[in-house]
């Protein structure tokens, strides 16, 4: 553990900047409404509240959230849900910045160029250091571990990376490290993952998090600006850095374990989908119930959830929910849930069977329907004896379908 002394320099010299302006295309339609950080996880969180969680957790206290497309929502639950916690006579602060144009009369044209047309704010700012964030991924990470590495090393920058099997890392960015974790090389998604040395087994996948002192990378990112590039760190801004020999990678594991920690990047529906299933397993990797680290989220005015109907015995009319997540103002009233995620004011009529699936809020599931592998978008009304899951080829007359067979229903979606 970190002294509280020491946690006391992150709060006063860190400035987080999270990155929430993508178009999160790949989720789609989930991403049809809202911006990708704002689609529910886990019933009752948004994906963004799991970074914010991380900031507050690590005694970070100036946080600056960069949208972009479809905003709305997720300007509202960073009004409700977080910007309340902090004090602004202590220059605390958690703030929604849109694309100003105050540099470049355009949106945002990579993470590197979000960065940069935010210049004027950093400066007024002057944090000496910059931790700059995802806000769309899932984890548990304390920052401040990663400051005190990023001091030790000396480094001008410092990447956050996880360890994944070979096979599966050919899917992200890969780091390429010699024997100090110093980074010698980068490759989005590359065919032949470079591995960490004498693990020949495993790769570092970066996470997105990147520690940087300011002054450094406000310098790399005018450079790259005036240049023709894609304005992306991964792309432009790492390559660059590599060349001063102090670039490192800070490995995300779990010392007592020897493993690598938690962390998924849920940019497609079946990702979202295997994540969301991982919480209700009977040991999930990703523990929603620590309570050494609190998850926030915007705690809405709900009722109790309600089981209703004991007729196992009488025409199977039983309300019940089995290795489920269950939020507040669920009514499940004699239908039967299993392995599923149930977001608040869900309702589940007699007879119903719902397995392996995601309701987000105001979903209401008609008697006798029958749903498996399905992600059901808010405010959809689901008509009685409704089957949905079981025929993949008429499902795919109706709605879209991934490539892992996940059904998904757009918010506000209405039957004929």
């Amino acid at each position: 553990m970190i002294e509280t002394g020491r946690k006391e320099v992150v709060i006063k010299d860190i400035l987080a900047l999270i990155l929430a302006g993508g178009k999160g295309e790949r989720l789609h339609p989930l991403t049809l409404f809202r911006a990708k950080p704002a689609v529910p996880f886990g019933g009752k969180y948004r994906i963004i509240d799991f970074t914010l969680s991380n900031c507050i957790n690590s005694h970070i206290r100036k946080i600056a959230v960069l949208t972009q497309y479809k905003s709305l929502s997720l300007n509202k639950h960073l009004a409700y849900a977080w910007e309340h916690l902090l004090s602004p006579e202590l220059d605390e602060f958690i703030l929604s910045i849109p694309p100003q144009q105050r540099i470049k009369k355009s949106w945002y044209e990579g993470t590197a160029d979000a960065v940069y047309q935010n210049i004027y704010t950093i400066e007024k700012e002057a944090p000496l250091y910059l931790l700059i964030l995802s806000g769309d991924h899932i984890y548990k990470m304390d920052y401040s571990e990663m400051f005190y590495y990023h001091l030790e090393k000396g480094a001008i920058g410092t990447i956050a990376a996880v360890e994944f099997d070979v096979e599966s890392a050919s899917a992200f960015g890969v780091i390429e490290v010699d024997e100090e974790f110093r980074i010698v090389g980068f490759e989005e998604k590359p065919k032949n993952p470079k591995t960490i040395p004498g693990n020949p087994k495993q790769s570092l996948v970066s996470m997105g998090v990147y520690l940087f002192k300011t002054e450094d990378i406000v310098k790399e990112l005018k450079t790259d600006a005036m240049s023709e590039s894609a304005h992306d760190f991964g792309k432009n801004i790492i390559p660059g850095m590599m060349k001063t020999g102090r670039l490192f990678a800070y490995n995300f594991k779990d010392e007592n374990k020897k493993a690598a920690k938690y962390w998924r990047d849920i940019g497609t529906i079946d990702a979202y989908w295997e994540a969301n299933m991982d919480l209700v397993s009977v040991d999930p990797e990703f523990n929603l119930y620590d309570k050494d680290w609190h998850l926030r989220t915007k705690e809405g005015q709900f009722p109790p959830v309600k089981f209703v109907f004991a007729q196992e015995y009488k025409g199977g009319r039983l309300g019940i929910a089995l290795d489920s997540i269950v939020c507040d103002g669920c009514i499940i009233s004699g239908g039967r849930v299993q392995n599923s995620v149930l977001s608040h004011n869900v309702r589940i009529n007699s007879y119903v069977d719902v397995r392996e699936s995601i309701l987000l809020e105001n979903v209401e599931i008609g008697r006798h329907c029958k749903i498996k592998k399905a992600i059901i978008d808010k405010d959809v009304n689901v008509p009685p004896r409704t089957v949905i899951g079981y025929n993949k080829k008429k499902d795919k007359e109706r709605f879209y379908v991934s490539p892992g067979g996940i059904l998904v229903i757009p918010k506000g979606f209405e039957f004929e």
